[in-house]
């Protein structure tokens, strides 16, 4: 006899987020800084994952909201290396746009501690939509610490993080947990895994379709997914895939094919964002149009600018000249200029002061220089179109004559019959009007 029973849920707290249905954001380091989740939004996507941040980089950061431009910023005040002749500039960890964000925002931490994870995680929990635990980054200063895919050698600990931030973060604070992990060599295992994982408490997990070792030029595995899928339904909790999903279009069709509830994005995003959008709604955009929407995103935000540089390396194609401007450029009025964004200006020219990069400029002066001899070429220019007299340098007065010399009234010579020798007068040259040098 067919069960008519729907599937079991978890219930999604009050200011938590389903995941069920959703094209979303990878969490990238350097790469899902605000500007790119922003971005991100803008061309369609529906959640969007924060970089993995460390717990102890969270731990101690305090909170306030930028006045400027209504971001929650949370920073640290460095130590400056105990050099008091230097100016101390705040350092800005995690950024939030609190509107453009809201109920949309996943913060993926970094740990390996249940006590270190809730005590991050409480930092940031009012603000946010959700809390994610990476137990799926391969790289060094992940695993070296006992994080990321190292977490998936330790499963007690992993599942002991989890609890953890379910009890102390979740509940009280009313936002679901969740766990991204990758796949084990062994089907077997990481049915194991994820079986164990799914009873923590959590609302959503994410699989990432490759094993530990292997790296982003590596298909993607996908023979696990269905499986993965099926114990995390039985449970209630939502499924989500990683690897390899380059649009909408296709993630919404592996979703089918697989049967999972959600997929990621993720390198295909770095590229241009709006991979999000369908071709109904526009498709992939020209990288120039992508990139003006994000260096805009940039200023608003007051982002780092050796961060939008890194990003910009990535959504610029490197056979175009552009790129090799974007890497020359080292303020944002240089960007700006540099790829002939003229109406972002203004705003890079305050947010460089803002950032105490102004001085770094290596096009500001010179643009400046052709600005003052192109208006002066072209007031030239003008006054001439429009029948303007030009000026003219005035001939010498000489007082004893009363009046300027002209070499036209000079009377010519006149022979005298009686005198048998001629003195031949040189003939005066006329004078010239010399226009004016420009300044160079």
């Amino acid at each position: 006899m067919t069960s008519l029973t729907a599937p079991p849920r978890v219930p999604i707290p009050a200011n938590g987020v389903d995941y069920r249905g959703k094209l979303v954001l990878a969490p990238m380091v350097r790469s899902g800084e605000l500007p790119s989740r922003l971005l991100a939004l803008r061309y369609g996507a529906d959640l969007v994952w924060g970089p993995e941040t460390i717990d102890r980089a969270m731990i101690g950061t305090t909170r306030r909201v930028n006045p400027r431009n209504g971001t929650i910023e949370f920073f640290r005040r460095p130590s400056n290396g105990g050099r008091p002749d230097r100016p101390i500039y705040d350092s800005v960890i995690y950024r939030i746009d609190p509107v453009r964000e809201k109920g949309k925002l996943i913060y993926q931490i970094g740990t390996a501690s249940p006590e270190l994870a809730v005590e991050a995680a409480k930092i940031v929990a009012g603000d946010v939509a959700g809390i994610d635990v990476n137990s799926g980054c391969p790289k060094p200063f992940s695993t070296s610490g006992g994080m990321g895919a190292a977490l998936l050698r330790t499963p007690d600990k992993l599942c002991a993080i989890l609890e953890a931030l379910v009890r102390e973060v979740g509940t009280p604070f009313q936002i679901g947990i969740s766990v991204k992990i990758r796949i084990l060599a062994q089907p077997e295992e990481t049915e194991q895994l994820v079986t164990r994982l799914v009873k923590t408490g959590i609302t959503g997990l994410t699989v990432h379709c490759r094993t530990t070792p292997m790296r982003p030029r590596e298909k993607a595995i996908r023979d696990q997914l269905r499986m993965v899928a099926n114990v995390c339904h039985e449970a209630g909790v939502a499924c989500v895939m990683n690897g390899d999903v380059t649009s909408r279009e296709e993630g919404l069709a592996l979703m089918e094919e697989f049967g999972v509830d959600g997929a990621m994005i993720a390198t295909a995003a770095e590229t241009n964002p709006s991979c999000f959008q369908t071709a109904v709604e526009g498709g992939l955009l020209p990288w120039r149009d992508v990139v003006h929407e994000y260096v805009r995103f940039c200023l608003e935000s007051e982002n780092r600018f050796g961060n939008t540089k890194y990003l910009l390396n990535m959504m610029i194609p490197g056979k175009n000249k552009e790129f090799k401007m974007a890497k020359n450029a080292r303020s944002y009025w240089d960007c700006c200029h540099l790829l002939q964004f003229e109406d972002l200006l203004p705003l890079a020219e305050q947010v460089d002061q803002t950032l105490n990069i102004a001085d770094r400029s290596v096009y500001k002066e010179e643009a400046r220089n052709k600005a003052v001899q192109n208006a002066l070429e072209n007031n030239e220019t003008a006054r001439a179109a429009g029948g303007a007299p030009r000026s003219k340098p005035t001939s010498p007065v000489v007082a004893a004559a009363g009046g300027p010399i002209r070499t036209n009234s000079i009377p010519k010579p006149t022979a005298k019959p009686e005198t048998t020798t001629t003195v031949e007068t040189a003939p005066v040259p006329e004078q010239t009007t010399q226009q004016p040098e420009l300044a160079a």
